[in-house]
């Protein structure tokens, strides 16, 4: 009776809306399931931060509706968390936004800068929000591969002139998801001359910064000089702090980008809750001392999955930073077929590569968002399986 709007059918099916289907079908069978597909973190969130937002959530004044750009005190936050963090200086009253979570950002900023017809590029496999934001905007995404010839960069030098000329914006991820490579300052400066010289609106998400090991630390890419003429930068306290539940992010860098989407949230959402603002405070306050507890349960985690699954035939190098380990798989197999075979007998969630772009077929993504004793038993299936 009703037809869906042009903008829905061009969707993609969500990934991890048909994963949850298939992990439920499993799960009803009977079958102990390890899920390994979703990088929703199974630590809890930090006590300080929780205890900051039950006292908060006692206090009538907080039960009002919020401001949409952010309480006064937590946008002050996040300036002072960049200034320590990455030596940024941020104009709070222009270059900050709080956001419901980083996603919501990330899906409405094309909104506010695509028209029909524009063409937006984004490095693929990627998060796919990139995609359907510019879908639900009118855009024409271009994808530009990441592989592993070229350490999962894009090659800028290969965009075509024409496809150049009608780019309005560019979609970056380092730490990446769901490669987990890292970038260099050096191709940060280059990729922001490139947007300067084509006046492209340049969007990092910055989500995994806080999650590196190995005493690395990612840099943000508003430390390039010039970088705020020409950038925005998403963040958010999910991965960081186990907040993934709580909904709270921020977008910071050029004033007329953060306008834009402001513009748009406005229109079409509201604020955080404010109760859930004064926790991402204390989280911003503490970051050093909850971070450095939750990188070193990631860290072993990580160590642990690597040595097993390079025991069991797997070729793959121990990532820098993200709780992902994204793994080539054996050359008879698709993404989505190896994935299924890993349910199905072995009763392990992993997320096939393809599903974030064609750029990712012959890939898996496996998130280390079990505990050591679960990852453990899930390596140990998957080394029971003949590949």
């Amino acid at each position: 009776m009703f037809e869906l709007a042009e903008r829905i059918t061009k969707l993609p099916p969500y990934l991890f809306k048909d994963m949850d289907q298939k992990i439920n079908e499993m799960v009803k069978k009977g079958v102990d399931v390890i899920n390994l597909g979703i990088g929703d973190p199974d630590l809890p969130t930090p006590v300080k931060i929780v205890d900051s937002m039950a006292e908060a959530i006692r206090n009538p004044k907080n039960h009002h509706y919020p401001s949409y750009t952010g309480m006064e005190e937590f946008i002050a936050a996040i300036g002072k968390w960049y200034d320590q963090r990455f030596s940024v200086s941020l104009d709070p009253k222009n270059e900050i936004l709080a956001l419901i979570g980083a996603k919501e950002g990330v899906a409405h900023l094309p909104l506010a800068f695509i028209n029909p017809g524009d063409i937006v590029l984004i490095t693929s496999p990627s998060y796919p929000v990139y995609n359907s934001g510019t879908l639900f905007a009118g855009g024409e995404p271009y994808f530009l591969p990441l592989i592993k010839e070229n350490d999962f960069m894009p090659d800028l030098s290969s965009i075509p002139t024409n496809i150049i000329e009608k780019a309005k914006m560019l979609w970056l991820n380092y730490p990446n998801n769901p490669t987990s490579a890292v970038a260099t300052k050096e191709f940060f400066e280059d990729t922001v001359d490139f947007a300067r010289t084509n006046n492209i609106l340049l969007c990092h998400d910055l989500t995994y910064s806080e999650i590196a090991f190995d005493n690395y630390r990612p840099i943000s890419i508003l430390e390039i000089e010039g970088a705020k003429n020409v950038c925005i930068e998403f963040h958010s306290l999910s991965k960081t702090y186990s907040m993934t539940g709580w909904r709270i992010g921020f977008a910071a860098g050029n004033k007329e980008a953060i306008k834009g989407l402001g513009l748009i949230k406005s229109n079409i959402d509201s604020g955080i809750f404010q109760a859930i603002q004064i926790a991402g405070i204390e989280a911003l306050r503490l970051y050093e001392e909850s971070n450095e507890q939750i990188k070193e349960v990631y860290k072993r985690r990580r160590d642990i999955m690597v040595q097993k699954l390079q025991e069991s035939g797997f070729t793959l190098n121990k990532p820098k930073a993200t709780f992902y380990l994204w793994i080539p798989i054996p050359h008879s197999y698709t993404s989505v077929g190896f994935a299924e075979r890993l349910l199905t007998e072995a009763g392990v969630v992993v997320t096939p590569g393809n599903g974030f772009g064609r750029p990712g077929e012959g890939y898996i993504r496996l998130a280390l968002t079990q505990n050591e004793e679960r990852l453990i038993e899930a390596a140990d299936r998957i080394k029971n399986i003949e590949l």
